[in-house]
């Protein structure tokens, strides 16, 4: 697949880390969000990770000033008229996703794909917003993005197969490999992955141990590369219970009790990483205990 051009919609976290592995696969990528501050913001990180890159790991296929340059930032969603793919990435709010999508339908090319970056909203409902369903999938890329050889791809009940090889395409190009999955809520990656975050922060709230060694058992006793206390400071507490509420909406069998110092901590402000406390505390690249 030769260049693209593809835009992203949402640069919050994941959406920079989309944004910079399509940049450094060679892509023009058009950056959407609502702000030119939160847009200059998100192109500083970038170009930081970008040379963090290249001290602690393999270089980039591109040199940096020509990956910056393959980014246009822009708060204008008509600016994706021209874009063969667009990633969405906005918060898990049906009302945020409703608004982007039926904007989406309207502006983009009617053979590009919709792929929605979405960690829990059914791809079918998501589909019922655009005049060609077939053309919607998901694509939910893992944090950090530029370092994750994997993503979960979501085929909806109306996904084509046409879109599904553009899809699969795409990340070829990124260096990732898609792994398919059918639709349902929170697929298999955030099914699970909920469940066992919010139980750890009831064990947290309960004082039955606390997230050190919650995080303990798991990284040495099961193998997991990160605990799962560690790994929702990582996604943002706050997307953490976004995700749970959006499961809860959507499951029509068991539903999840949201810890309530899950909630205390994101009323309070303690989003994890992104905000400098959660769980633990973030001082530049330290971690230290909370």
């Amino acid at each position: 697949m030769s260049r693209m051009e593809v835009g992203v919609v949402g640069i919050g976290v994941i959406g920079m880390g989309v944004v910079q592995a399509l940049a450094e696969a060679g892509h023009r990528v058009v950056a959407v969000d609502r702000s030119h501050e939160i847009l200059s913001s998100a192109r500083h990180t970038i170009a930081e990770n970008v040379r963090l890159q290249r001290l602690f790991r393999k270089p980039t296929t591109l040199p940096a000033d020509q990956i910056l340059d393959n980014i246009v930032p822009t708060t204008d969603l008509d600016a994706l008229s021209g874009a063969s793919v667009v990633i969405e990435n906005v918060t898990e709010k049906w009302e945020v996703k409703r608004v982007v999508y039926e904007r989406l339908d309207a502006v983009c090319r009617k053979d590009a794909v919709l792929a929605a970056n979405t960690s829990v909203i059914p791809i079918a409902r998501l589909a019922t917003l655009t005049d060609a369903p077939e053309r919607v999938i998901g694509l939910h890329f893992m944090n950090p993005v530029p370092l994750k050889s994997v993503v979960e791809v979501i085929r909806g009940p109306q996904t084509s197969t046409a879109t599904l090889e553009r899809a699969a395409a795409l990340l070829r190009t990124m260096g990732k490999e898609g792994i398919v999955v059918n639709d349902s809520p929170g697929f298999v990656s955030n099914r699970v992955l909920m469940l066992a975050i919010n139980e750890a922060i009831r064990l947290v709230d309960e004082r039955v141990a606390p997230s050190e060694d919650i995080d303990r058992i798991f990284t040495t006793c099961l193998g997991h590369k990160m605990g799962p206390l560690a790994t929702a400071d990582l996604i943002g507490l706050d997307t953490i219970l976004f995700s749970i509420e959006a499961l809860n909406e959507h499951l029509t069998q068991a539903r999840i009790a949201v810890s309530p110092l899950l909630v205390r901590m994101v009323a309070a402000g303690h989003l994890g990483c992104k905000s400098g406390h959660g769980f633990y505390t973030y001082q530049g690249q330290g971690r230290d205990r909370q």
